[in-house]
């Protein structure tokens, strides 16, 4: 027989023993094991064996946290051991100290609920009558690893690897270490399964070394921290060193008491404490803090959290604000000499100043400034500062998720820190800064918590005077601060955050506007940026217009200004060359500085025609038309839309269809059309997302022009929403959108008569330029738009298939005669 296999006993050999489940425990054969015994069934099975032969099974189970474990949680493979010594403790529990015998298979299980019996198989290991040259390899190198695993272990003793040098068989080796390595017990449990003896010590040798490698890696933690102590340790004993020869030389300041010792650190923070005069309610929960601190020591972490929220407490602006200026003029003139236009803005700015003067402890405003991009909602925030002589403090908003950026974190949080107006006030040095809020509509929330809703208390003048940061824990005064917030849309600004702000909306520019803009503000900036004098490069009037129409399409002036700074490099370049003596940026110049032009100037159709009508559409860079076109073919009586539309306006289409159904024989259009045509309305411009609902009259119009087969004026454009029943509602953004329609030439723009106030806000240039058609209905305003008197051929469908006519009630089981009755 092999050497590596076991003689296994004969089934007339199996033992029935008493049975005990071990939690986290292996036993081996040949060594004792020493454990606690509480659970009522493992001491019954302890009393069952000491009565009889003293021996008894035990295995190990596969999940500790299980109390009363059946057959199925136990391990196959466990050890017959000898009870040595059994003590009991009070409580009910034992102590017992056991020898293992040999290894032994579980075959079953029986007997009661009180104890296990269980019918094993034991198995024996044989003597080894030599030795091979593998297993003494193997037998070397366990001693090795096991010497290196002990000293680098402190549980291990050193007579225990002296033990290894005398034994001579590799189970036995195996066994034994794996007794006193210090593991899970599934690894051991491994081991005691593993039957080949050379087999069961390579196990053992892989063992090791992953445990070698897990304790260097643990020496290397540790040795890391205990570095990084002995520098903290260190620092303090060299500051306590600096502190004693600032105190000989005198260097220490005012600190000192009247004695002329030189004040500890928290004596320092009291008296700067008292120096700000803070409320009772702050005063105190600052000098708490400074005792928890005299109670830490220097090297804790605790008081390094502690030393850096007095200091950031102590540089708080509490009680600094700076003056405020109230001469009105002198406001209005810097408001005017840094931006042009902005009426509303400066308006509201000299309203506030104003009743500031007559009432000084008016507490701060609110402002939210809404409008397109490059309009200068940051930039007169900028000069409303300037004008009002506060501190300025911006904080943008665009992409925040988390509600800690802005109340803060706790401080009990590692590198915990204070929210961000806290910041910003901080930053700004004063408790009446203006607050520059930027970008509140890209506001995000998730499962971090929602910033608006922390905004609001901040926002709220009933509450903001006892604004609190989840860092600080202490009420701070918000209420003379001026909160201006910037915005591109209030849709996606929740309602009550919005209820909370003053809403200023501000509108795109006229080519005249930034014209203005461009002679008074940009050019010169931009001069100066590239180092070049007013008589080096001019701007022709014609030239900056041409720029804004074919090189921009905004609502605001960025864009123009870098097209304005790209030329000013193209003429520093020439002027650097020599090739010229002044740049002249003309009409016919303009190719060469700025390359081809990029738009080209909207235009009106060269006739009247039919399906084909100019809507009007308001996006973020401001106002622009939308053509309409509509085909009628014969067909099902389908409705197609295309042109990447939206919810909303599809609703719209099938709202215009309704309308022209239920007025299809006042228009003199044939009362099946829905049935025998097919319509399709298309929105040019296909990649570009459009949704909204006031093109339902630009929809219906073209519509009722393509069944009617009457021309739509080419100069005419409209827009306006349209309900079941033909009514035209208001729409939003009139101002942008008439300009739009003023740029492509048109001559005439029809508006819902709800609109008629806003007349009012638009350009008066605009105003001069177009003529206004306002209507409730939209019968109203058919004969303007369409040209009733020219009707081309109107489109012509086959007569429809006749419907078979099928007699009410009609039910071949009734008798003759008979009817059903309603």
């Amino acid at each position: 027989m092999d050497n590596q296999e076991i003689n296994t006993s004969a089934a007339e050999s199996r033992e029935t023993l008493p049975m005990l489940a071990l939690r986290g425990l292996c036993v081996f054969p040949g060594l004792l094991l020493n454990f606690d015994v509480e659970r009522s069934m493992s001491t019954a099975a302890l009393d069952a064996a000491n009565e009889f032969s003293r021996r008894i099974f035990l295995v190990a189970q596969k999940d500790i946290m299980k109390e009363e474990p059946e057959e199925d949680d136990l391990y196959r493979v466990g050890t017959i051991c000898r009870i040595k010594q059994m003590l009991k403790v009070p409580g009910g529990g034992m102590k017992v100290l056991v020898e293992g015998v040999c290894r032994a298979k579980l075959i079953s299980l029986t007997g009661d609920r009180k104890f296990f019996l269980a019918e094993v198989e034991p198995y024996y290991e044989p003597e080894e009558p030599q030795k091979s040259a593998r297993a003494e390899a193997l037998m070397r190198e366990a001693t090795s690893l096991f010497d290196t695993y002990a000293q680098m272990s402190p549980m291990v003793a050193r007579e225990t690897v002296m033990s290894l040098f005398g034994m001579t068989s590799p189970g036995v080796m195996a066994d034994y270490v794996a007794q006193h390595m210090f593991v899970r017990h599934d690894r051991k449990q491994e081991i005691l399964e593993a039957i080949p003896t050379l087999r069961r010590l390579k196990y053992v040798c892989d063992m090791l070394t992953r445990e070698i490698e897990v304790l260097t890696i643990e020496r290397q933690i540790d040795e890391r921290l205990h570095a990084r102590l002995d520098g903290q340790q260190r620092e303090h004993i060299l500051r306590e060193q600096l502190r004693a020869i600032q105190a000989e030389l005198g260097e220490l300041g005012g600190m000192r008491e009247f004695g002329g010792e030189p004040l500890s650190e928290f004596d320092e923070y009291r008296v700067k404490i008292e120096k700000l005069r803070l409320t009772e309610e702050i005063e105190t929960k600052l000098l708490k803090e400074i005792d928890k601190l005299e109670k830490q020591g220097h090297g804790s972490a605790e008081s390094s959290v502690i030393r850096n929220y007095l200091d950031l407490c102590l540089e708080l602006p509490w009680n600094k604000t700076t003056k405020e200026r109230h001469d009105v003029a002198q406001a209005r003139k810097i408001l005017d000499d840094d931006h042009f236009g902005l009426d509303k803005v400066k308006e509201r700015v000299i309203e506030f100043l104003s009743v500031k003067q007559l009432k000084p402890d008016l507490k701060g405003t609110i402002l939210c400034f809404v409008g397109p991009p490059g309009v200068g909602k940051t930039s007169v925030a900028a000069s409303i500062a300037h004008a009002t002589n506060r501190k300025l403090a911006r904080m943008s908003l665009g992409g925040i998720h988390d509600e800690a950026e802005i109340r803060g974190h706790r401080k009990t949080y590692v590198g915990a820190m204070p929210g961000r107006i806290i910041a910003a006030i901080n930053q700004s040095g004063s408790r009446n800064p203006l607050l520059l809020l930027d970008e509140i509509d890209k506001l995000g929330s998730d499962y971090r918590g929602d910033p608006s809703s922390a905004l609001l208390e901040a926002l709220d003048p009933e509450q903001n005077s006892t604004f609190r940061d989840h860092y600080l824990e202490l009420p701070f005064d918000l209420s003379d601060v001026m909160f201006i917030t910037t915005a591109n849309t209030t849709s996606t600004i929740p309602g009550p955050l919005l209820d909370r702000m003053e809403v200023i909306e501000l509108s795109s520019y006229t080519d005249m506007e930034k014209l203005e803009i461009a002679k008074r503000h940009l050019i010169p900036k931009q001069r100066k940026k590239h180092g070049l004098a007013a008589s080096k490069i001019k701007f022709t009037d014609d030239a900056l217009l041409e720029i804004i129409a074919g090189y921009t399409r905004e609502s605001g002036v960025r864009i123009l200004e870098r097209e304005i700074a790209t030329a000013c490099r193209k003429a520093a370049s020439k002027l650097a060359k020599d090739e010229i003596k002044v740049a002249n940026v003309k009409v016919s110049s303009l190719e060469e500085y700025l390359g081809v032009r990029r738009y080209l100037p909207e235009t009106l159709a060269i006739g009247d025609e039919v399906g084909l009508v100019k809507g009007l559409a308001w996006t973020s860079v401001g106002g622009t038309t939308l053509d309409v076109e509509v085909n009628v073919y014969p067909g099902g009586g389908r409705l197609n839309l295309t042109g990447n539309l939206g919810e909303v306006m599809k609703e719209s289409a099938q709202a215009a269809m309704s309308y022209i159904r239920s007025r299809a024989e006042r228009l003199k259009i044939d009362p099946d059309f829905y049935r025998k045509f097919d319509i399709h309305i298309h929105f040019p411009e296909g990649a570009t997302p459009k949704d909204g609902p006031s093109a339902g009259i630009t929809m219906a119009v073209a519509v009722i022009s393509a069944l009617t087969g009457a021309p739509v004026r080419r100069d005419i454009a409209m827009t306006g929403e349209i309900t079941l029943r033909g009514r035209i509602l208001p729409i939003g953004g009139l101002k942008e959108k008439t300009m739009a329609a003023l740029r492509a030439g048109v001559k005439t723009v029809i508006i819902p008569a709800g609109n008629e106030r806003d007349l009012e806000e638009i350009d008066q240039t605009v105003r001069r330029s177009l003529k206004f058609v306002m209507t409730e209905h939209i019968d109203n305003i058919l004969d303007v738009a369409l040209d009733f008197g020219n009707i081309r051929e109107k489109p012509v469908a086959p007569p429809l298939p006749p419907q078979p006519i099928i007699p009410p009630y009609a039910d071949s089981s009734l008798p003759d005669g008979a009817a059903i009755r309603q």
